[in-house]
């Protein structure tokens, strides 16, 4: 979208980088690494990059399709009247109204801009990128048909995002940007554009995200990864630093997720929960829709309560 403050260079860049360097390790890697380690590699990147490639262009497409054909106002028909209902109303929305990461934010800057309260429109940018379908039917098949991490994803979601619209105290959200009314063909020309900067966006960070998942399992020697997997809180802070700094769209997150088969089930949970609501691209997409005051109070809540919200759930689902 021509009003994220994120580029397409980078990520495009990147998806290309890293399927470069996979070609390059395939060919000329085997003298340089241990036996077998190059070709791994290479099979787990493009194993959970090809895994993950249809649901993220489900996923990318559906959300485009809202972000341009569906007024945020149509949101107001089902939000009650009274904010403690108001916000699990619209969270629970995020199911047939899905915004990936790159939409969210510009999503609930325009719900507030209609006139949703901003602990709503909050509650939706949390929850939509995290319980809607494709995220959860992407999950089972990651998780190869373990419904319970499944809805243990979809509860922790939907429960961190209601808590933090319930207890944010931020004030009245200002809306910078400006919406403006789109013919049929300037509509089509949006979908287009806003699909291969969403779709190239996301398939960036994926790549990225497989290229580590797949350098941690092979290279990292292995007693480095069993003092993580006998150590619950080293797995999940790992899990909550990789959630963040990957970035991955939220259709595609589980494949990765599930990859890390050395950390608790709770730990992949945590990874699955903190990503869709705390990672460094939506934390800018954040600041330049409201700025870095905002930032500063409305991450360090939703990390808590989302971590908080995991394990919680964790225990007692997985």
């Amino acid at each position: 979208m021509s009003h994220h403050s994120l580029s397409n260079h980078g990520p495009s860049l990147a998806l290309i980088g890293v399927f470069a360097v996979a070609l390059a390790v395939n060919a000329f890697g085997a003298p340089f690494a241990p036996e077998g380690a190059a070709q791994a590699w290479v099979s787990l990147v493009i194993g959970v990059t090809v895994q993950a490639l249809p649901f993220l262009v489900l996923g990318v497409a559906l959300s485009t399709v809202v972000t341009v054909f569906i007024p945020p106002a149509a949101l107001l028909r089902v939000v009650p009247r009274r904010q403690a209902l108001a916000i699990p109303a619209v969270a629970l929305s995020g199911m047939a109204l899905p915004a990936c990461e790159c939409a969210s934010v510009p999503v609930a800057n325009s719900l507030i801009r209609k006139g949703v309260p901003d602990k709503a429109a909050l509650a939706f940018m949390l929850a939509s990128p995290a319980i809607n379908p494709v995220v959860l039917v992407s999950t089972a098949i990651a998780f190869a048909g373990q419904w319970q991490m499944v809805w243990a994803r979809f509860a922790t979601s939907l429960l961190a995002a209601c808590v933090v619209g319930w207890v944010w105290r931020g004030g009245r959200r200002q809306a910078h940007a400006h919406e403006h009314s789109l013919s049929a063909g300037g509509r089509v020309d949006a979908l287009r554009a806003t699909f291969l900067h969403d779709f190239i966006n996301s398939a960036g960070f994926l790549a990225i995200g497989a290229a580590i998942t797949a350098t941690i399992k092979v290279f990292v020697p292995a007693h480095w990864l069993r003092a993580v997997a006998d150590n619950f809180w080293l797995a999940v802070l790992l899990m909550i630093v990789l959630a963040i700094v990957l970035a991955l769209c939220s259709e595609a997150d589980a494949f990765v997720a599930a990859s890390f088969t050395f950390v608790p089930p709770v730990a992949q949970l945590v990874f699955l929960v903190v990503g869709p609501v705390v990672d460094t691209k939506l934390i800018a997409m954040q600041y330049g829709a409201w700025g870095g005051r905002f930032v500063a109070r409305f991450v360090p809540l939703v990390l808590v309560v989302a971590v908080a919200a995991a394990l919680l759930v964790g225990w007692v689902v997985l």
